[in-house]
């Protein structure tokens, strides 16, 4: 299958590209290579000068304007309607190999997960209907919490509706004016957002660089009553993690708390998938808090929070977004549940899906693609040169039959766009090996070597 071509093809020069590119915003960097997506400021005399009347719409129509996001006319590879959601997928009605989805585990469409979800709605309904503080606990919810907990081997866990919710509330309610949170530079959006909504003074150190989180504290810790240190068990746009016994070791030594984002690595690392913790050999329980997504591994929604006994008492009177909020669907609950279940029960899914995670990396690595540090756990990078070439590598692969949505900013810096990849226990190295093939062919019908496309610069 040939690969549609834009008027400039796939490695043509995006300087003479970008003036005419939908995606570009005329605001191109001085190298003129990459594209700045962030949102037009309000300064901007277009989005000051806009009258009174109807002026929530104007200023939406004037902003879709600024960014050309209202003519993405050459390719449009955001908001792709999905007929289902599954290593083997289907696109208004063509059959594709999604690397796009975090079903890790290849149980979205499982038939004990399914049944769950049918006789939880069956017995109980579809919603809880009111806060469980004031409305009442589900004997599911309890019951989901203590497996949880179990599972991690931490003291108990509560789980809400939103994995996003979950950080921002969290790091929202538990620190205040005179305490401090260090996050790492690539920290989810969920965690700057809640970081934002606290008090707290922030900080942010850079990726993966424990030496420079020491250097912080040692200069800064003396000026703040208490601090948490944020960090995430498996980056989800990189696919490194962490050195956890050296973060423990900095949090005990200039005594702070240390909170670990589990939402990509539960399910993943560690022998049974208890995360980066077992990874590591190290006691969950060490952990001050450990967070949590469902909708990764345990194909569900929502989000939950693992930490001692008495921790999570306190968060279940107090945390706005637990106690304003309702609980978990009972199909949402009887879903994660029987993932874990099945987890627990079938841990050679987990080596299914990091070999293939693995077999991946080495195959484009030697196909001279760049992947980053990425440690072959069920997501990985591609880096790209630039945004442009991004999209349209994208959209080759979709044309040759593979999933691929390309990652530009706001969810990267501009000079780092990438498709990213995710690995499913439901895929085969016969999908990795094709893949590749698709990559380098695209490239090579570009008259452009991949070690030279995708090497880091």
């Amino acid at each position: 299958m040939k690969c549609v071509r834009h008027s400039h093809s796939l490695f043509t020069d995006v300087r003479e590209a970008s003036a005419r590119c939908p995606f570009h915003g005329g605001r191109a960097s001085n190298s003129g290579d990459t594209w700045d997506f962030r949102v037009p400021q309000d300064k901007s005399p277009e989005l000051k000068n806009i009258p009174n009347r109807h002026s929530l719409e104007a200023y939406a129509q004037r902003w879709m304007r600024l960014g050309n996001i209202d003519r993405l006319s050459i390719y449009n590879p955001f908001f792709t309607p999905i007929d289902t959601v599954a290593a083997q997928m289907r696109s208004k009605g063509e059959k594709l190999v999604s690397f796009a989805h975090y079903d890790y585990l290849g149980l979205s469409r499982h038939p004990e997960v399914a049944a769950a979800a049918h006789a939880a709605i069956d017995e109980v309904g579809t919603g809880v209907g009111a806060s469980r503080l004031v409305g009442g606990e589900r004997a599911a919810h309890r019951l989901f919490e203590r497996e949880m907990a179990d599972f991690l081997g931490v003291g108990d866990a509560m789980a809400l509706v939103s994995g996003y919710a979950t950080n921002v509330t969290l790091l929202g309610h538990l620190l205040a004016g005179g305490d401090l949170i260090i996050i790492d530079e690539l920290s989810h959006n969920s965690i700057v957002s809640g970081s934002d909504l606290s008090r707290a003074e922030t900080l942010t150190f850079p990726h993966n660089d424990m030496d420079a989180l020491e250097a912080i504290l040692k200069e800064r810790r003396s000026e703040f009553g208490r601090v948490l240190i944020v960090i995430e068990g498996l980056y989800s746009m990189d696919g490194d993690i962490p050195d956890l016994p050296r973060a423990l070791e900095i949090r005990d030594k200039y005594n702070a708390w240390l909170m670990v984002d589990e939402a990509h690595s539960i399910g993943v690392l560690g022998e049974r998938g208890r995360g980066v913790a077992e990874h590591y050999g190290i006691d969950p329980a060490r952990l001050d808090l450990i967070i949590g997504t469902l909708s990764k591994s345990f194909v569900s929604s929502g989000g939950f929070i693992a930490a001692n006994k008495a921790v999570i008492e306190w968060l279940r009177f107090t945390l706005p977004g637990f106690v304003y909020s309702v609980g978990l669907a009972p199909p949402v609950t009887a879903t994660a549940r029987a993932a874990l279940a099945i987890l627990r029960r079938e841990p050679e899914r987990l080596e299914k899906m990091r070999d293939i995670t693995s077999y991946f990396v080495r195959r484009a690595r030697e196909s001279g693609l760049d992947v980053g540090d990425a440690i072959g756990a069920a997501v990985v990078p591609l880096m790209c040169p630039d945004t442009f070439k991004t999209i349209l590598l994208s959209r080759s692969l979709m044309e040759r039959g593979f999933y691929v949505p390309p990652i530009v900013q706001l969810g990267v810096p501009k000079n780092k766009p990438r498709l990213r990849f995710f690995f499913s226990a439901s895929h085969e190295r016969a999908d990795v090996d094709a893949v590749v093939a698709a990559i380098v062919e695209a490239l090579t019908e570009e008259h452009a070597e991949p070690a030279a496309m995708f090497a880091r610069g």
